[in-house]
């Protein structure tokens, strides 16, 4: 029985031995399978994992990003306020003075200066703050996830402060110069424009349409200046210009306020400010809206559906309406306008992009 079995297998040596190789390679090929797709499942939960981690401090950062923005509205208005001081002419206005027309004609430009200054301001505010502080944002994600193995922080608290406090510009030297540009338009646009004279709603976006593109566009006579350039100053402005003395952090400050630049001057960017823009002066004309309607019990305009174009005021009515515009744009609790712009799509898109763009390491952007 045992010979039978031997001579067997000994005539059949080659199917056995090439049987055991094939046994033992599918062994080792599934062994190997099984291992790779144990790692690339690791591999696919540890992306997954970082995917998750990274989306949910990008939307903890909209989140401060909005809570600032809101924090910031006060100084604003209060800066606003105080570059154009109607309050002082109203003040006097009830003393009944002499010139009292005359102070009427300035109460005019200021009042529709600082509501229009006032949405320009807080669009920029709100697009600027999204660039800052996602690239920051970025950065610190790096710090956490990536560069954990002793290297330089991207971003240090230090380098933080000083780049945040870029914004200063927008509250201070770039608000003047947008005072003065939208003041000169105003004046051109409205000075002509008797007080007497009744304007419907439509011919008051007319009016503000003209308005905006003097200061978007400038004229023939001025020199024009982008709108970036009220929310950052020029380059030879920044620490660049102190030619020695700069330490590592001033370096990287500088860096960082060079990223910025290039991002405002982007033409992506150009359009979600346009976008803010649009959508701010729509909002700003619903609300003076509320004081166009037709008298109670005109049934004749109140059925008509172009009814607020035949409801019209003199401009001395509108300018009171017009002058406290401003506590509405710059609310610090959110408001129509301000939740407006914080929920553009477009502005969440850009600011997605931004964020993407500075928390995805340098080597995988090559």
């Amino acid at each position: 029985m045992l010979s039978s079995t031997w001579n067997f297998i000994k005539r059949h040596k080659r199917k056995f031995i090439f049987a055991g190789v094939f046994v033992g390679g599918v062994y080792l090929l599934g062994k190997y399978a099984q291992r790779k797709l144990q790692e690339m499942q690791e591999r696919e939960a540890a992306e997954y994992i970082a995917q998750a981690r990274r989306q949910f401090h990008f939307e903890s950062n909209q989140r401060t990003c909005n809570m600032t923005v809101l924090s910031m509205l006060p100084t604003l208005r209060e800066a606003i306020i105080h570059h154009l001081n109607s309050e002082s002419l109203t003040a006097l206005l009830k003393t009944k003075p002499a010139n009292k027309l005359e102070i009427w004609e300035d109460l005019k430009i200021i009042s529709f200066t600082r509501s229009i200054v006032a949405v320009y301001s807080t669009c920029m505010l709100v697009v600027l703050l999204r660039v800052q502080l996602n690239i920051i944002g970025g950065y610190l994600y790096l710090d956490n996830s990536v560069t954990k193995n002793g290297t330089t922080p991207l971003a240090p608290p230090d380098v933080q402060q000083q780049y945040l406090s870029s914004i200063q510009h927008l509250l201070g030297e770039g608000l003047i110069e947008l005072i003065t540009v939208v003041k000169k338009a105003v004046q051109e646009v409205l000075g002509p424009v008797s007080l007497k004279q009744s304007l419907s709603l439509q011919e008051l976006e007319q009016q503000l349409n003209q308005i905006r593109q003097l200061v978007e566009e400038g004229s023939a006579s001025s020199k024009h200046k982008s709108l970036s350039w009220y929310m950052m100053p020029d380059e030879e402005n920044t620490l660049a210009s102190q030619a020695c003395g700069l330490t590592e952090n001033d370096v990287t400050t500088i860096k960082l306020l060079n990223e910025t630049r290039d991002m405002l001057e982007s033409p992506d960017f150009i359009t979600v400010l346009r976008t803010c823009l649009s959508r701010g002066f729509i909002r700003f004309l619903d609300n003076m809206s509320e004081f166009f309607r037709p008298p109670q019990g005109d049934s004749n305009l109140s059925s008509t559906p172009d009814r607020l174009s035949h409801v019209s005021l003199p401009l001395a009515k509108i300018i009171p309406i017009i002058n406290g515009q401003i506590h509405s744009i710059c609310s610090e609790i959110p408001s129509h306008f301000v939740q407006d712009l914080l929920l553009i799509d477009q502005v969440k898109e850009f600011a997605a992009n931004v964020y993407e763009t500075f928390s995805t390491p340098q080597e995988l952007q090559k």
